[in-house]
């Protein structure tokens, strides 16, 4: 079998990690077996899909470096396919018109629900000759139903196993609101066929929609793809996400400064693990490793802070070109016209970032020097007079030797490393926490050390 998987968002909202998810497990999936991954975007609600967020599902996979094999798919622009098909139905009375309204499907399911039956459609406009129901559409509101055969319907999910479903739990459902504007169960169907799709993998909210799906396709014909249905996403309590994580966009992850390789990490890791006992993945060992039966069926955790962990890694995993080229959006314009001493800060501070966004607040110090108390240059209960004649020994040793920190660490060595360590990294630094004073003369160079640490004799 040619391996054909697909991602079909609804452009009605901003792309999330819930959607992410699946686009990647699809994505794994087809690059490990060397098949096609295909988007679709299923854009037939008129009124709330927008075109701005087709272009935010769009570039947000770009940025993942989730990419497409073929042209994105439109449902809009398959409506002809649609309405063949379920004139298809109709002609082999396998659907027919519903001309119930709201109100009546509303009583009809209280009244099942006070005789503990669980609510489903009647059939109540099944015998309706077909001539009768196709003229009265013309001038009545009307759905289209697809004529349930009841039976049990099984089916083997790659991930939970041999699945069964009967009918009677759901009844006729609705199809489609015309000829000309389907609904997803019936749409989904048509388009996976059509677009010779092998594989559906996608979340666990839709394994109650398998079985009509299957009916659907048997009714029409067609080929019916293999289905593996990923666990849910759950939150640290194990409890159901909150909507507040479930509706956060991508977008807003890559403004705090998440790296897309650690969000594809993370997210791999939602329900999915390596043969081996590993946490921090490339995209390339994540392709290698990706197989189905490693997906559990347990409900994923979603961790906040092991996907900062993550961040923080693949941020440190960065070789230097790299690195600035993430950093970019968050470096301010004024220190965009020192390359060098940029890139010296960005080795400074990498291993203590935690996202791309706390890069200018941790190196400010290397292009200003904040303003601190005279009192902070002066190691525990040390004096000032010893702060002032170990900051002269190592100005010394900076405007005389080559190699200076080795100089400075051996003297340090004899003299009490804090004694002569505290003041000189106060010094170069201007505040209480921050890298050792080796790395901060690596990054400030010999010039504006010296600068540093003559104003801090002067205070």
């Amino acid at each position: 079998m040619d391996v054909r998987v697909r991602f079909a968002p609804s452009p009605t909202g901003f792309l999330h990690f819930g959607g992410v998810r699946t686009a990647l497990f699809n994505w794994l999936f087809a690059r490990h077996e060397g098949g096609k991954f295909l988007l679709r975007i299923e854009d037939t609600d008129k009124e709330r899909s927008e075109k701005r967020f087709e272009e935010d599902i769009l570039r947000g996979l770009e940025w993942l470096g989730i990419t497409w094999d073929e042209p994105p798919v439109r449902q809009s622009d398959r409506i002809d396919l649609y309405e063949k098909h379920l004139k298809t139905l109709f002609e082999e009375k396998k659907a027919y018109y519903c001309f119930c309204s709201a109100e009546e499907l509303d009583e009809e399911s209280q009244a099942q629900l006070a005789a503990g039956i669980i609510p489903k459609y009647s059939g109540k406009c099944r015998a309706i000759p077909p001539e009768e129901a196709a003229k009265r559409a013309e001038r009545e509101p009307a759905v289209i139903r697809f004529r349930m055969p009841e039976r049990e319907v099984t089916f083997a999910d790659t991930i939970r196993g041999k699945v069964s479903f009967h009918t009677k739990l759901f009844g006729d459902v609705i199809i489609a609101k015309g000829l000309r504007e389907p609904l997803y169960n019936f749409a989904v169907v048509v388009d996976d066929a059509d677009m010779r799709i092998s594989h559906v993998i996608r979340g666990e909210e839709h394994l109650s929609n398998t079985p009509r799906q299957i009916l659907i396709a048997e009714a029409l014909g067609l080929s019916v793809p293999v289905f593996a249905h990923l666990p849910l996403i759950l939150g640290p309590d194990k409890k159901k996400l909150s909507k507040r994580f479930l509706t956060t966009s991508l977008d807003e992850y890559e403004k705090k400064g998440y790296l897309p390789s650690a969000i594809v990490n993370f997210l791999s890791l939602l329900g999915w693990h390596p043969s081996e006992d590993r946490e921090v993945l490339s995209i390339g060992e994540l392709v290698n490793e990706f197989t189905i039966r490693r997906v559990q069926k347990a409900g994923a955790i979603y961790n906040p802070e092991k996907l900062e962990w993550l961040n923080a890694m693949h941020i440190r995993a960065l070789a230097p070109e790299e690195l600035r080229t993430h950093l970019e959006p968050f470096i301010p314009a004024e220190w965009k016209t020192d390359g060098e001493r940029l890139a010296r800060a960005g080795a400074l501070v990498k291993e203590r970032l935690k996202n791309l966004s706390e890069f200018q607040n941790a190196a400010r110090f290397v292009f200003t020097l904040p303003e601190y108390p005279a009192s902070l240059l002066i190691w525990k209960n040390s004096s000032a007079d010893a702060a002032r004649k170990h900051l002269e020994a190592v100005r010394t040793m900076i405007e005389k030797e080559t190699d200076a920190s080795a100089a400075i660490m051996a003297y340090a060595e004899k003299e009490g490393r804090g004694e002569v360590l505290w003041p000189l990294r106060v010094a170069l630094s201007g505040q209480e926490m921050s890298p050792g004073p080796v790395e901060l003369l690596a990054a400030l160079g010999k010039e504006e050390a010296l600068n540093r640490i003559t104003r801090a004799l002067k205070r």
